[in-house]
């Protein structure tokens, strides 16, 4: 334990807020300080569980905010206070965890800045490009004495960790010539987050490939692109061209099954009972992770956020439950309402959703050999030959996210599943199976490994005077270019999908980033 650890502020406490409050606890040896949340019964919640559980004095000064501008105001004359010499200041924070809605980052982010913190936003970075890149000349010049991450966890989980190392350090299949990646997102789980739930219109949000996806994107750049080393002075394998398609296929007005007549919502639908989107079945059965399975958590939380008052009792919130599920909107409804909220008893025929319900991105890179190659590698063009990667991003699926990859190398293959890692090498005709570790089930342990690692990070520059550099390569290893890159990949996979064409990665990045 460090003399004084780091004291992280949460700003947002709904699901993600939630997963990294309980990741500093357990994962960590940082102190969750402060959380900002407007929602009352979120934001008490919250102080009890991972700030103050003393119920009889109040939590100290500063525990708690309605809005992250009421906390920043706060901080301000905190620190005015301080400079002044007044007694008994409260101790400020060391660090953000930014858990707001997608199209909140940036101006949360921008806000933060001047306060010289440093800061874990959550994916996706920002919803445009330009506000990526506003973020990108926000946080750049903080970048020598602050450390800066993004909510890519797959990065951090034992099992990709183990498949890059063998990819790039063992050299375990040779030089990559095409990896093959899918993210079975979940036929019920797409259903929740992105026709009912938060992330189901591009112009609320996002397109789905940069809410749901740009891990997956990242994973591949992270793989065919950064040097195998975050220290390294070798240049990244730019890619060449992007190219994409997709479309909404399956969630829409005509896949309606007639039995389901005129009905908007699943709780007056005839055909409700036979519907494997039931809202009922989904969220109130114990089908999948409903209310008579006891959970408590995603994604009950997130259609009943007071489902923990209820204290396991699911008599007692089932009629809550029921009323919540029976909300709807006709064409009287202000357009403003039915986009600020989510409507989990929706018909998914029914839906106001437009987001991919499957894509498919493909990358490609070309030959782009460094001086050095012809010394260190067997051939003239080393790690940096020509490859590709196509990434399928796919909703009607049994598995829930457990992503799937093949990789194919010059002198072998790989497959990887999210659990086992299998290796096949020519040379030698052998077959070798990898179990990494798997610290816990939120992302194969990859909110663990970011939480943990963003807070040793943190800790570092905090407690053994570490430069905010040097922490970001080891503890992070992901520069605040990278994040950039594999945002503006996913923006460009966008550009060639709606645009029927294939986009020049280069003069595409010339163009719309520029110099940054």
């Amino acid at each position: 334990m460090s003399p004084k650890p780091p004291r992280i502020l949460i700003i947002g406490a709904g699901s993600r807020g939630r997963v990294y409050g309980r990741c500093t606890i357990q994962s960590s040896n940082g102190v969750v300080a402060t959380v900002c949340e407007p929602d009352d019964y979120k934001r008490e919640e919250y102080v009890r569980t991972f700030i103050w559980s003393d119920r009889k004095r109040p939590p100290p000064e500063g525990s708690a905010f309605a809005d992250w501008r009421d906390f920043i105001d706060w901080e301000v004359r905190r620190r005015q206070r301080e400079a002044a010499g007044e007694k008994d200041v409260p101790e400020g924070v060391d660090a953000a965890f930014i858990c707001v809605r997608d199209e909140m980052h940036h101006d949360v982010v921008v806000a933060l800045a001047p306060l010289n913190l440093h800061i874990m936003c959550e994916k996706p970075l920002a919803t445009t490009l330009d506000d990526c890149v506003s973020i990108y000349r926000a946080i750049a010049p903080l970048q020598p004495t602050k450390v800066f991450s993004v909510g890519h966890v797959l990065r951090y989980s034992p099992h990709n960790m183990t498949l890059r190392k063998l990819l790039l350090d063992d050299k375990a299949i040779g030089e990559i010539l095409s990896v093959v990646h899918t993210e079975p997102v979940g036929f019920w789980h797409f259903a929740h987050s992105y026709v009912r739930g938060n992330w189901r219109k591009e112009s609320t949000t996002a397109p789905s490939l940069l809410t749901k996806s740009c891990h997956d994107i990242d994973i591949i750049l992270w793989l065919l692109c950064s040097p195998a080393q975050p220290d390294s002075d070798e240049p990244p394998h730019i890619p060449s061209e992007v190219t994409s398609t997709g479309s909404l296929q399956f969630f829409k007005k005509s896949r309606k099954p007639k039995a389901a007549g005129s009905a908007t919502n699943c709780l007056s639908c005839a055909a409700e009972p036979d519907c494997m989107y039931s809202s009922k079945r989904v969220y109130e059965s114990a089908r999948h992770q409903g209310l008579e399975t006891g959970n408590t958590r995603w994604p009950m939380s997130v259609v009943l956020p007071d489902i923990e008052s209820f204290g396991g009792d699911i008599e007692r919130a089932r009629p809550e439950l029921l009323r919540k599920l029976a909300e709807d909107y006709d064409s009287s409804t202000p357009q403003a309402e039915i986009d600020a909220r989510n409507w989990f008893g929706r018909c998914v025929f029914e839906s106001d959703n437009d987001v991919c319900d499957e894509q498919v991105v493909t990358i490609k890179w070309d030959e782009d050999p460094l001086p050095s190659a012809k010394n260190t590698y067997s051939d003239s063009v080393g790690n940096r030959g020509a490859k590709q990667a196509t990434f399928h991003m796919i909703a009607q699926t049994k598995r829930q996210c457990h992503r799937f990859t093949y990789v194919y190398g010059t002198t072998g293959e790989i497959y990887a599943d999210s659990r086992t890692i299998t290796v096949e090498d020519f040379k030698t005709g052998t077959q070798k199976t990898y179990h990494p570790k798997l610290e816990s089930l939120g992302h194969g342990g990859g909110d663990h490994g970011i939480t943990r690692q963003f807070i040793l990070a943190v800790d570092r520059v905090k407690n053994l005077g570490w430069a905010a550099p040097r922490a970001q390569r080891e503890f992070i290893g992901c520069s605040l270019e990278e994040i950039i890159r594999s945002h503006a990949m996913v923006f460009a996979a966008e550009e060639a999908r709606t645009g029927r064409k294939f986009v020049d990665w280069k003069s595409w990045w010339d163009e719309k980033v520029g110099a940054i």
